[in-house]
């Protein structure tokens, strides 16, 4: 028999530790129940994959300015050539493999800002190599959601129906690509793969941790995204000051790059020495924070499963419905409150309910995670089921 090739897709090694958790956990489950395989990455930082897992990497995009705005003539052809090279690259670079795995990532959504011939039209590019190449492509533990803008919502609902396997991180998720004409009837339901990572051992707790992002609103709020920003960080900003001012710790956690002009906002404006910013590289750092704190209040999802994954009580603040079905997969339902209306006296009132209930809460979360690594095993052994049997190849004579 030979040894499969898989490659492994998306955004990753580009600052968003969400992402790489996920191929850190696929990675994981290919090692050990896939040794031989030979994997490598078509991904968004390239240096980066190769670093950090050890396995070869090819830049996502053939423009290197694919994600900044084109203003001038030379950046706007660049972006148009760009778009025709990466279909011959794409297809070229699938066509190599056996299985390509889209690990995780909300990658058929579009809760935040997002335009079609960014992503989804690499996503669309990938699905249709691999329909055309006879290349399974599976979108393993995906999120998704339904889409208003009409190219957007094309390209992500062609890119499911092209993909030879479909699993979802949340029902919210499938309902969603249901409803977007979709057939669903095969997929399967299991919780995010950040979930697989390993935990951390608890450590020496006394700290609050705010989870904050530079948060805009979504992709139907572009025309007011600089007042909800202003109202999420306002309402932030307060909040963590009404703990100051009670002589609790505060250490604040981001999830992405570009979270860091948050946290320096609110360093500056509360201006106290009991405030501190985590600077972590990988979603094991930001458990190890979280896992050292009294209780936990975040925006980002993948701060929030990190919190979750190893007990400590959370508070989710919500930007889209993956959070609330997070929350309530994990016991936490009534502790979440809305992102773009964040009021500081409600937060502040929802918090000290959470922390009255703090003992009770850690056991319900290690009951929910043990069924969740149950969940996790079955999704992995009937991703082995069918895609690796399938793909397995006599070497010809």
């Amino acid at each position: 028999m030979t040894a499969a090739r898989v490659g492994v897709f998306g955004l990753l090694g580009s600052g968003n530790l969400g992402n790489d958790g996920s191929l850190e956990a696929v990675l994981g489950y290919l090692r050990a129940e896939h040794p031989e395989a030979v994997v490598d990455a078509l991904c968004g930082g390239p240096e980066v994959v190769e670093a950090r897992y050890g396995i070869p990497a090819t830049r996502l995009h053939w423009y290197r300015g694919e994600y900044r705005t084109a203003s001038r003539a030379g950046a706007i052809a660049g972006k148009g050539l760009g778009k025709l090279v990466d279909a011959v690259r794409t297809a070229a670079w699938v066509r190599r493999h056996d299985v390509v795995i889209v690990p995780g990532m909300g990658v058929l959504e579009a809760t935040l800002p997002l335009r079609p011939w960014g992503f989804p039209y690499s996503l669309f590019l990938l699905c249709a190599s691999g329909k055309l190449l006879r290349t399974q492509v599976a979108l393993v533990g995906v999120g998704a959601a339904e889409i208003g803008n009409r190219p957007t919502r094309a390209l992500v609902r062609w890119s499911a129906r092209l993909a030879a396997y479909r699993s979802y991180r949340d029902a919210q998720s499938r309902d969603a690509m249901r409803a977007m004409g979709v057939d669903t009837a095969r997929d399967e339901v299991y919780p995010d793969l950040a979930f697989a990572l390993p935990t951390p051992p608890p450590g020496p707790t006394g700290q609050v941790c705010v989870g904050v992002m530079d948060f805009h609103g979504g992709d139907d709020d572009r025309a007011r995204a600089d007042e909800i920003h202003r109202r999420y960080l306002e309402g932030t900003t307060r909040f963590v000051r009404a703990l100051v001012e009670e002589g609790r710790q505060v250490r604040l956690l981001t999830g992405d790059d570009c979270d860091a002009t948050v946290v320096a906002a609110i360093l500056e404006a509360v201006d106290s020495p009991l405030v501190t910013a985590a600077e972590v590289g990988s979603l094991a750092g930001l458990m190890k924070e979280t896992a050292a704190a009294d209780a936990v209040v975040a925006t980002r999802y993948h701060n929030l499963i990190c919190a979750l994954k190893v007990g400590t009580p959370t508070l989710a603040l919500s930007y889209a419905a993956k959070s609330d079905a997070l929350m309530a997969r994990m016991g936490l339902g009534a502790y979440c409150h809305p992102a773009r209306e964040v009021d500081a006296g409600t937060l502040l009132e929802q918090f000290r309910e959470l922390e009255k209930r703090s003992a009770e809460l850690r056991r319900i979360l290690t009951e929910r995670n043990q069924e969740v690594a149950r969940q996790l095993a079955h999704q992995f052994t009937a991703l082995s089921t069918t895609l690796f049997k399938a793909n397995a190849r006599q070497e010809t004579p």
